[in-house]
């Protein structure tokens, strides 16, 4: 809700110079706004678009330095609000959006933010910051209105496109800008860091910002994301989120063990399963072995259900993925976390995994297993050489350093999950393994993703349900799939 009898006596007072100077510009301008986005339109369609990959519709969106809100109207939120610091563009705003909410009030200011009442999903800064005067003080005054899952998205030009902008501006190709500051993304870094934002990835886009019959647009989609040429991209997109810790939180954890032919691990699950968490359950969902596995599953619950709350299904399709899914829908706690069945991954590792999310440290948690050394036999020569060769292609791919993406063990929120599993339908149901789903699911969502490292053991029982040159071949065929979806976008 807007406080509006505050909102109408925020006006902009303006001592600062230059910002004053920014004002003129702008209100002197304001006519020329149409023509020059029809000219320049094929990178506000590029722009745009990025935009509502990055926000889903019916979210809760600020924008600061809204401008005539065309930005904020294109990522169709349920409550959008925007703040401009000019009264032409703010009437403008209102005439062409009057679904949206506009407020006329400079956003460095502490009584224009505070006249607004939070929390949002997404606060936006396009293409303004490099007009404030106090980046870090502005960041941190936005604190208020942010909930520990809402995403704060900046977008600015590369400086490396200073003397480019200037160039287009003296041949007419572009409006001509105010005088703003161009600054490198490691400074941004670091101002983000000192206002306690924490970076969840940055993507770079647009490297031809012009349509060339249709050449613009193909350049900007396939090749402009690609290793090395990205950086050469016009556009910069941070995307981070408030660093909050809590510390006294106390969360309930749903134990997902897929099994197939594990007939000689189901025990030892239980036997070594730590006892952690507000309250615990485990689910094992059994794949249709052709041993007695579902038996033993039941067998083990009945034998320990004066200690444990223990479930036992069997799953509808085939695959991990499927049993993943599975275990997750029926499951009630706080945190889901998968335990692979063949016991590779120490059950006694489990409290690590969920201590990173109720702490709120991360709201993702992959396991990965090349960073100990590991078991005589743990994994093949040749599985270790592909894990880390996808494990490079993955991290560009989700923009954030995993390395190892075939670690079973994962973890994260049930209600992270729940929104991934609505947004589903934008991956469709691809990955038989039930790791990339949700990695890819989590990197859609924006959420901070970190790798808890362990000690990773030979099997003792059974035999491994991976067949290298076949999943091989998937997991190519899934980074050309995670491309199209989460690069060439």
């Amino acid at each position: 809700m807007i406080l509006e009898r505050t909102v109408h006596s925020v006006l902009p007072s303006f001592k600062n110079a230059r910002k004053q100077e920014l004002l003129e510009h702008v209100e002197a301008h304001i006519d020329e706004q149409d023509r020059w986005r029809r000219i320049n339109h094929a990178y506000y369609d590029s722009d745009h678009k990025f935009m509502q990959f990055l926000i889903p519709p019916g979210k809760r969106v600020l924008e600061l330095g809204c401008g005539r809100g065309d930005l904020l109207a294109a990522v169709q939120p349920s409550f959008g609000v925007g703040v401009d610091f000019s009264s032409s563009m703010v009437a403008k705003a209102k005439a062409m959006h009057p679904h949206l909410q506009f407020i006329l009030g400079d956003a460095e200011e502490q009584a224009t933010l505070a006249s607004i009442e939070g929390p949002f999903d997404y606060i936006v800064i396009a293409d303004t910051i490099g007009m404030f005067e106090n980046i870090d003080d502005t960041l941190r005054m936005a604190h208020h209105l942010s909930a520990p899952s809402t995403r704060i998205i900046i977008s600015y030009y590369s400086h490396l496109w200073e003397p480019i902008l200037k160039l287009g501006e003296l041949l007419r190709l572009k409006s001509r800008q105010p005088k703003i500051n161009y600054i490198a993304t490691a400074d941004f870094l670091n101002l983000m860091d000192l206002a306690d934002f924490e970076v969840v990835r940055q993507e770079q886009r647009q490297l031809l910002p012009r349509h060339l019959f249709g050449l613009g647009p193909f350049v900007n989609r396939f090749i402009a994301p690609l290793p090395g040429i990205r950086h050469l991209c016009l556009r910069t997109y941070i995307i981070g989120r408030p660093v909050r810790r809590f510390p006294d939180r106390n969360f309930s954890v749903s134990i997902i063990i897929p099994c197939r032919n594990e007939t000689g691990n189901i025990e030892n699950a239980i036997l070594r399963m730590p006892k952690f968490g507000a309250r615990q359950e485990i689910l094992f969902v059994e794949g249709n072995s052709s041993d007695n596995t579902f038996a033993e599953c039941e067998r083990v619950r009945d034998a320990y259900k004066d200690t444990w709350n223990i479930k036992v299904m069997k799953q509808d399709g085939r695959g991990k993925g499927d049993a993943v899914r599975k275990g997750f829908a029926a499951a009630t706690c706080d945190v889901l976390i998968i335990l692979d069945a063949d016991l590779t991954m120490p059950p006694e590792a489990l409290p690590k995994y969920h201590a990173v999310i109720e702490t709120g440290k991360a709201e993702f948690v992959n396991g990965t297993r090349l960073i100990y050394p590991m078991e005589e036999e743990a994994m093949r020569p040749l599985n270790l050489i592909a894990n880390r060769f996808f494990a490079y292609l993955f991290s560009y791919l989700v923009s954030t350093r995993l390395t190892d993406t075939l670690c079973g063990t994962k973890a994260l929120m049930r209600k992270d999950y729940e929104v991934l599993a609505r947004e589903r339908n934008y991956f469709g149901n691809f990955d038989p393994f039930g790791d990339f789903d949700l990695i890819f699911g989590a990197a859609k969502q924006n959420l901070k993703i970190v790798e808890t490292p362990v000690h990773y053991k030979a099997r003792t029982f059974g035999e491994t349900q991976i067949s290298r040159f076949r999943d091989g071949w998937l997991l190519l065929k899934m980074v050309w799939f995670a491309y199209r979806k989460l690069k060439a976008v």
